[in-house]
């Protein structure tokens, strides 16, 4: 730890709140870099060099600082850090009169010195994690023994499972997105402590990488207790929160290379959920979404999408109440199953087999044939 202008400023600020006496900071090399005395800065500061060099307190009066250079009478006390002295705090005036001052001076200043080490340490962490986040999910050509060794000193076991997910944060009606918001939501996140690791990280500008540790079991990884872990977080973001959030989890792979696969997992459930807009939390597994995030891409590819969709264009021409198009997606949803069909639309089973036939007609693809169907499925599925 070294001490610095901005360290010394505040030893300054705070020792001067209780004495009526000027305070000085100086660093290791005996230079005053903090004063109650502006004028003073930047001098080379006798009395500390003495207090440095013989790790002592330093007593000045009148008739000895007439002997030495830039130094007034005044007592000076070393500022020890982690058994190391690492500078010296003075107190100018005789020292019979500012004496009885000095230990609670000194204790200030140390106390201020090590709360700086601590956010200094905080805010390395705090970096390193989010570099690290950013390392794995990236993935291209992973350094495995540097990340290891990242993950060390943070403490962190890159051994447990983990998977990707993207947390899209949504200020309430009125508001702007702030970094308190992120804030936030990374404090929620990360308390009470469950290992998560997550990052702020620059992929957009309101999400949230986080990779979550999870349990395996014999037929994957435990969904149900992420999804009860999920709950607990969002009934705290209603309580605590200003914002709502829309979350998407992807998929496990194994080692640490299988982290940027679970990302791209996450990023393409959450590009393929069209109600973004939405005011509510909303939660999205990829194993849920499977086939829609996998035909995702066929959107942005203009006539893939056009050929996948032209039945349901003609039916859609010859279906202006859109009920047909109602009783396909139906039909779709219930796994194809007739009697769960006409239970969700209430209508008769003769009802269905009429529209069903009406749609065969208008989209000249048959049910019972493998290939329409599934090109059917596509089509809803692809449907905006």
């Amino acid at each position: 730890m070294q001490l610095n202008a901005t360290i010394a400023r505040q030893i300054v600020e705070r020792a001067m709140k209780i004495l009526r006496y000027s305070v000085n900071v100086m660093d290791e090399h005996g230079r005053i870099i903090g004063s109650g005395d502006p004028k003073r800065l930047n001098q080379r500061h006798e009395g500390a060099i003495l207090a440095l060099n013989d790790h002592r307190v330093v007593e000045i009066d009148s008739a000895t600082a007439l002997q030495l250079k830039g130094v007034k009478p005044g007592i000076n006390l070393p500022i020890v850090f982690q058994g190391q002295t690492i500078g010296v705090v003075g107190i100018s005036g005789e020292p019979e009169q500012v004496r009885n001052y000095g230990e609670l001076v000194k204790m200030t200043a140390e106390l201020i010195v090590e709360q700086a080490a601590l956010m200094a340490q905080v805010q390395w962490n705090k970096r390193h994690r989010e570099e690290l986040v950013l390392q794995l999910i990236q993935g291209s050509e992973l350094n495995e023994n540097q990340l290891l060794s990242i993950a060390e000193r943070l403490d962190l076991d890159l051994s447990q499972p983990r998977i990707a997910a993207i947390v899209k944060v949504f200020p309430k009606q009125g508001e702007n997105l702030s970094l308190e918001h992120l804030q936030h939501l990374v404090h929620l996140l990360e308390y009470p402590e469950r290992d998560n690791l997550v990052g702020i990280a620059s992929v957009s500008m309101n999400e949230v990488v986080v990779l979550k540790p999870i349990s395996l079991e014999a037929e994957g990884w435990s969904k149900s207790l992420e999804q009860k872990r999920i709950t607990k977080l969002l009934r705290r973001i209603a309580k605590e929160g200003n914002f709502t959030i829309h979350m998407a989890l992807g998929d496990y792979f194994p080692t640490l290379q299988g982290l940027s696969k679970s990302y791209m997992t996450a990023k393409a459930t959450m590009e393929s959920h069209n109600n973004r807009s939405s005011n509510k939390n909303q939660v999205m597994f990829y194993q849920d979404h499977i086939l829609p995030v996998l035909l995702s891409a066929v959107r942005s590819d203009s006539w893939r999408h056009e050929q996948l969709c032209q039945p349901l264009a003609r039916l859609k021409r010859n279906d202006p109440r859109g009920i047909l198009l109602k009783t396909l997606q139906a039909f779709f949803l219930q796994n194809c199953d007739l009697a769960q069909t006409c239970a969700a639309l209430h209508i008769h089973r003769n009802t269905l087999r009429y529209r069903l036939e009406k749609i065969e007609q208008e989209t000249s693809l048959n049910f019972n044939n493998i290939s329409d169907k599934t090109r059917l499925y596509l089509a809803v599925l692809n449907h905006s």
